[in-house]
Order: structure tokens, then sequence, then C-alpha cells
């Protein structure tokens, strides 16, 4: 049976998040099983997409339930209600299941995800302002022409400030890379806040 005829043809945004979280195309490579975790509501305005769930995600059940989803909540200027709101925010992670770790983190988020359900749930959100895009996965299928590193990428969207917003990790494994790059908080968060605000106070 092929993925396509597997997950089948969902036509609401409310039926193929229903199909999303019941997938388990990837279920033999995913030591803890498939737990596909996925937020989107038909008014979304900003969607965030980031890696893939970590375990405390994966037990949790609740997307960006860690350090790493404290930190990019403080660097979004948002609060947990507005993040958590599906009305307001999407969130749509490259890989929707926890992929199991490796000596040096997690491991990569699986390929089948987001050519398999991406475009599916973006264009059930006709709302869309602004996309967020977290991390080098991420950057490598959403930011054309993408540099060779997230630092680049990240500067690049200093300069023009433009489209979306392209960030590193929040993850407390990335505080070398804040210190090394004090430009970010200094300079690039508050335009960063500035626009996510503008976003959500768009009619």
């Amino acid at each position: 049976m092929s993925m396509q005829n597997q997950v089948g043809q969902a036509g609401t945004l409310d039926d193929l998040l229903l199909d999303v979280r019941a997938c388990t195309v990837c279920e033999a490579h995913l030591p803890l099983g498939p737990r596909p975790i996925v937020q989107a509501g038909s008014t979304s305005r900003v969607v965030i997409i980031g890696q893939a769930p970590g375990r405390a995600v994966h037990e949790s059940g609740v997307p960006w339930d860690d350090p790493s989803g404290r930190r990019l909540r403080e660097w979004l200027g948002l609060t947990s209600d507005e993040f958590y709101d599906p009305d307001i925010v999407a969130l749509l992670p490259m890989g929707l299941c926890f992929p199991g770790s490796k000596p040096s983190g997690d491991a990569p988020p699986r390929p089948e995800c987001a050519p398999l359900w991406h475009d599916r749930v973006l264009d059930l959100l006709p709302r869309l302002r602004l996309r967020i895009i977290i991390g080098k996965y991420a950057i490598d299928r959403y930011v054309p022409d993408s540099p060779p590193s997230v630092t680049e990428a990240v500067r690049r969207w200093l300069d023009d400030q433009g489209g979306d917003i392209v960030l590193p990790h929040p993850s407390p494994r990335n505080q070398r890379w804040l210190r090394n790059n004090p430009w970010f908080a200094d300079t690039m968060l508050p335009l960063i806040q500035a626009r996510v605000r503008d976003t959500l106070a768009a009619t």
C-alpha cells in the first residue's frame, strides 16, 4: 500500500488532522512508536516549522513542552495562551514524531513527514501570514537557496527582514551559539517580536 493510499484524502482541516495524528507510516523506525504532534486551526496566522518532538514532548503530547519551547516563546514574545491557541499559531514540525536519540542529541526528523503532510496542512490555513522556520532541516526545505549554515541563514533574514523568519533551534544545546552571536538577542529578537505582534494585530 502506498503512503498516499494509507493516509487517505481528508477534505477539511479537522479531518486532515485526524489523519495526521493517526499516521503510522514511520512506525518501524520510531523507537517509542508513533505519536504525531501537530497543532493547527483554520484561522492560524503564524506557523512554526521546527525539527521534531523530543522525548519529553512525546511523553506529554504537548508540542514544545520543554526548555526549548519556553525559550522559543520568549524569543517570539508570545504567552503560553497565545502559543497554544491553534486559532493563532500552527505548530508543524519537520518530523511529527519523536525520532529517537543519538549520543549528540535527538536523531534527525523522519524524512517521510514533511513531503507527506506539510503542503496538505498549509493549504488549509487560509489566514496564514507568517512562517517561522527553525533549524537546519526546516531551513533546507523552506528557505530558497538556503546558505550552508544556520548562522548565515539567520543573518540573511536580519539583513532583509522580509519573508519567513529564520531562527536557530532554541535548544539549551545551542547556548554556545547564542554566546558567540550576541547580535541575535540584541538586534534580531526585538525585530522578530515586533514582526510577530504586527502579524497578530493584522486583520
